[in-house]
């Protein structure tokens, strides 16, 4: 028969059970402070005024007012009724307009990583966070602003064809 040795257990000391609740705490918090800090950079969107309706796909284009600007305030872009395609612009861009709704005003951040990165563009410079406001006008699916312009080009072959455009001054007769 074999012979077991005995360990005899030590009675835990008061203030102990708690020094090692307070341990495991402090590691859960190093945890989660990893986990926040390996987290994908995010756009953040703040809505100034209300929108309505659907918001933009991808697939649509917009029409904005916006303005850009650097950490330090500098305005280092800007225009009124600009239309875009969501997707020719930087990725930060693009997924904050498609969280807008028509008619609404935003202010939005994009961290660098989302805007022009380690590269850096004209007076941005590499590595460096953009704020905008945008104000999202309107917006329609490319497939639409498509059959608007074929539209738009059929009535000018019309015109053409009957002689000019309607109202047009005729040419005096002598």
């Amino acid at each position: 028969m074999t012979e077991i040795t005995r360990v005899p257990l030590q009675p835990v000391k008061k203030g102990s059970l708690s020094k090692i609740w307070v341990g495991a705490l402090a590691l859960a918090l190093a945890g989660a402070g990893v986990a926040y800090a390996a987290m994908p950079a995010q756009v953040h969107v703040k809505t100034l005024t209300e929108g309505h309706g659907p918001s933009p796909t991808t697939e649509d284009m917009v029409l904005i007012n916006y303005k850009g600007t650097l950490p330090d305030g500098k305005v280092f872009d800007e225009a009124q009724q600009v239309p875009m395609e969501l997707d020719g612009v930087i990725p930060g861009f693009s997924t904050a307009l498609q969280k807008m709704q028509a008619g609404g005003k935003y202010t939005v951040d994009i961290p660098s990583e989302l805007a022009y990165g380690e590269k850096g563009q004209g007076e941005i410079a590499p590595n460096t966070d953009l704020t905008f406001e945008i104000e999202l006008l309107d917006f329609r699916s490319k497939a639409e602003i498509e059959q608007q312009q074929r539209m738009m080009q059929q009535m000018m072959q019309m015109q053409q064809m009957q002689g000019g455009a309607p109202g047009a001054p005729e040419a005096p007769s002598e």
